[in-house]
């Protein structure tokens, strides 16, 4: 098996214009974003290791938060995390998982997560 690293960030809250409903396609609408990303990774880290032997944390939060094209309208949430998996991919040769787990925050009622995971991997 072939070593990884799983960097995350979760729970982050955006506005996207995405949904299939009338009430849905004009205004953005708040989606709570959570990413694991898997990457390759050395042997071993050292003490002194440069941010470069891993990935920057902000690399996810700007894949799933300002490199969301803005004035796009997404039907499908899948789209809204492919997407962030795109981005990922193309920032760093070294990813090689990404999954994305959206909940769509306008639409519970009684605080449950409505939503969907995907899960894309390198190809």
């Amino acid at each position: 098996m072939d070593d990884r690293l799983c960097l995350e960030v979760h729970d982050l809250e955006v506005q996207v214009l995405t949904g299939i409903y009338s009430e849905e396609t004009h205004l953005p609408q708040p989606l709570r974003i959570s990413l694991s990303v898997d990457l390759d990774c050395p042997a071993h880290f050292a003490p002194g290791d440069p941010l470069g032997m891993s990935k920057n944390y902000l690399d996810l939060k700007h894949a799933a938060t300002t490199a969301l094209p803005a004035g796009v309208h997404f039907t499908l949430i899948e789209a809204v995390a492919d997407h962030i998996a795109d981005t990922l991919f193309l920032q760093d040769q070294r990813v090689r998982r990404v999954q994305v787990k959206i909940v769509k925050l306008a639409i519970a009622e009684a605080d449950e997560s409505i939503g969907i995971t995907l899960v894309r991997h390198r190809r």
